[in-house]
């Protein structure tokens, strides 16, 4: 991030900001806007805030519009725009000045990844958390994926709107049928992407989780809403499963749950109900970090998650991504918090923006970040 443009995003007021490439440490009290300013950062990478407000809650209260410019520097110099008009509930995306540019294509021009303490409900919450999260990374990272992925969710939500049209009595199969083919097929292409992508980077998140942890095992895998497989899996068999396969064990498992999707009036099985499993490793093998794992050991979980989302944004756009660093240290022990920050500085050479309620929290081994000081909103070098 080279330079940030405000308007009226959250308490920010209308500011300009130059950053400095090794990046900064943005220091101040609680309240005053330090994770707001991350959040508009990032809100140029998926155009959503990372901590789940609607566009409305973005824009300052006295506001009636918000607008975002942030300018990036690379192989590809690249500048983002965005805005929010609360009164039409409009949102408008710019990609170096092309203002014809669909959302979806504007995504994951920054590189940036978010760590933040809320990242501990990445474990610690539901299954649809960690979806999301697959959803995210992919979306931003797979060419192909959020085509493939909206395209579920249509197919999904008619489906389920045919199973609750009847003039009542039973529902009738034919009534559903039309919409299965391509629910099939693009969930079949969702789950494969899905499995790749945790099949090629369950090492890392396991290496970075020991590293962290300082000793200690933790596993990701994934485990989608089809049934097991007929051969592949009773053999164990680690190796993704082909479309064909998956596009069977989906048809089959419509098939059986029909008489429960009839009597709902909704779909039970597909990848919208896939989970993305954290184990702890203990004395009698792996248990669910989500019910059995310690706060740090879940935040130790959610940490290794987003570092394996930064290497994967390093792998696949070939730049380092920015690491925009909430207050990630506070609610590590003292041993977690250095190895962390060792990681941080060794794993990245990119840069770095860094917010802490005081200067003697910023800890970046080998890495002198200029300070800047944040209070209502404003920004002080």
């Amino acid at each position: 991030m080279r330079k940030l443009e405000l308007r009226h995003f959250r308490n920010l007021g209308v500011q300009e900001l130059q950053f400095p490439p090794e990046g900064v440490a943005v220091v101040g009290d609680n309240a005053q806007g330090k994770t707001n300013l991350l959040e508009a950062i990032y809100y140029l990478e998926s155009f959503r805030s990372f901590r789940g407000a609607g566009d409305a809650e973005l824009t300052a209260f006295s506001e009636d519009v918000f607008h975002l410019r942030g300018s990036v520097d690379g192989s590809e110099p690249t500048t983002v725009a965005a805005g929010f008009d609360r009164r039409t509930k409009s949102k408008k995306v710019t990609v170096d000045g092309n203002d014809a540019i669909r959302v979806s294509a504007a995504l994951g021009r920054l590189a940036a990844v978010v760590f933040s303490p809320s990242d501990a409900e990445l474990v610690s919450g539901g299954p649809a958390v960690r979806r999301r999260f697959l959803d995210v990374v992919l979306s931003l990272n797979r060419r192909g994926y959020l085509e493939t992925l909206q395209e579920y969710r249509r197919t999904l939500a008619q489906r389920n709107a045919a199973l609750r049209s009847g003039p009542g009595g039973p529902v009738r199969r034919e009534w559903a049928s039309p919409w299965e083919d391509r629910l099939v097929g693009t969930g079949a292409r969702l789950t494969r992407m899905r499995e790749e992508w945790v099949s090629e980077w369950s090492g890392h998140f396991a290496r970075y989780y020991e590293t962290i942890s300082g000793g200690d095992s933790a596993a990701v895998a994934y485990r989608p809403n089809l049934g097991p497989g007929r051969t592949r899996e009773a053999a164990g068999d680690p190796a993704p499963a082909e479309e064909g396969e998956l596009r069977e064990r989906f048809r089959g498992r419509l098939d059986d749950c029909w008489q429960r999707d009839a009597r709902l009036g909704t779909t039970g099985a597909g990848p919208h109900r896939d989970e993305l499993l954290v184990t702890i490793a203990t004395g009698g093998g792996g248990l669910p970090a989500r019910a059995y794992g310690s706060g740090g050991q879940r935040r130790t979980a959610a940490l290794a998650l987003r570092l394996t989302e930064a290497a994967t944004i390093r792998r696949q756009r070939g730049t380092e991504p920015i690491l925009l660093v909430d207050d990630a240290f506070a609610e590590l022990d003292a041993g977690r918090s250095g190895r962390l920050a060792t990681l941080l500085a060794e794993e990245s050479t990119g840069q770095v923006i860094l917010t802490v309620p005081k200067e003697s929290d910023v800890r970046m081994p080998g890495r002198s970040l200029p300070h800047w000081r944040i209070q209502g909103g404003k920004v002080a070098a």
